[in-house]
């Protein structure tokens, strides 16, 4: 089974680009999780991908946010939202069962610097992920949670730590706040198997930051323990990045292997 996150930065935008990666890849991704899909349900370009042989969950927004999974096999069970009026405002979680695998694509906020109204939302959303995780499911479950967590978990998640040191993604609150997802009894997998290795999933438009590797590594793939032995590969599909044309989201895909 091969899954795949990618913040995609607009669905419409990106679709054309999307579809003739999926060619290239010869439509071998399994599970596709879109974040930041910008669109709403009804908007999503639906009859395109079940081209490709994909049925698809949405859960979008006008203009900002939204999550869409698209999956080669029917969805079993479907939750939308945190179950949170306040905060399903955002659309930012979706959850579906696929198999025996519950799969949970996330946009967290992005936040900003600290003490605004964005920084304090950001923290308060992973707090009610965590409740919401510890509300229901179990860390004995088959979980996989993925998507763009706007944080880079260590120093090694990010091209320069010092120039980089306390600004949005790397502030010590943001890093503990994703570390009470983890601590609910997920496994970073690209971390888990490459422990060393420095790669990133996000870069800035500006300043041809791809071509310099200027990055951040705030895209991830976690997993609950009774998972991580079926883990056979995590990996960054630099091809849609490096586009020039149809012009690229500022995210890579990554994705996993699990023998399941």
């Amino acid at each position: 089974m091969k899954i795949c996150t990618f913040n995609v930065n607009s669905i419409r935008t990106r679709k054309d680009l999307i579809i003739r990666w999926l060619i290239e890849k010869e439509k071998d991704i399994d599970i596709l999780c879109f974040q930041e899909i910008k669109v709403e349900d009804d908007k999503f370009p639906y009859e395109d991908f079940e081209k490709l042989g994909y049925k698809a969950v949405v859960y979008g927004q006008k203009g900002y946010n939204g999550v869409a999974t698209l999956s080669r096999k029917d969805f079993v069970e479907i939750k939308k939202g945190l179950g949170d009026e306040y905060f399903d405002q955002q659309k930012r979680i979706l959850s579906t069962k696929i198999g025996d695998i519950w799969v949970i694509n996330v946009y967290a906020p992005h936040g900003d610097l600290r003490g605004g109204d964005k920084y304090y939302y950001k923290l308060d959303w992973y707090k009610r992920f965590r409740q919401f995780l510890d509300e229901n499911f179990s860390p004995e479950d088959k979980i996989i949670a993925l998507g763009d967590f706007n944080v880079a978990i260590e120093d090694i998640d990010v091209y320069d730590p010092e120039l980089l040191a306390d600004t949005i993604g790397t502030m010590p609150e943001e890093r503990e706040s994703f570390k009470n997802i983890l601590d609910f009894g997920f496994v970073d997998t690209f971390r888990y198997l490459y422990p060393d290795k420095q790669q990133f999933t996000w870069w800035d438009y500006i300043g041809g930051a791809i071509w310099k590797n200027e990055g951040m590594r705030i895209d991830y793939i976690l997993a609950t323990k009774p998972l991580i032995p079926h883990l056979k590969d995590v990996y960054v599909d630099l091809w849609p990045r490096r586009r020039r044309t149809p012009k690229p989201s500022d995210h890579a895909p990554v994705i996993a292997i699990f023998e399941v």
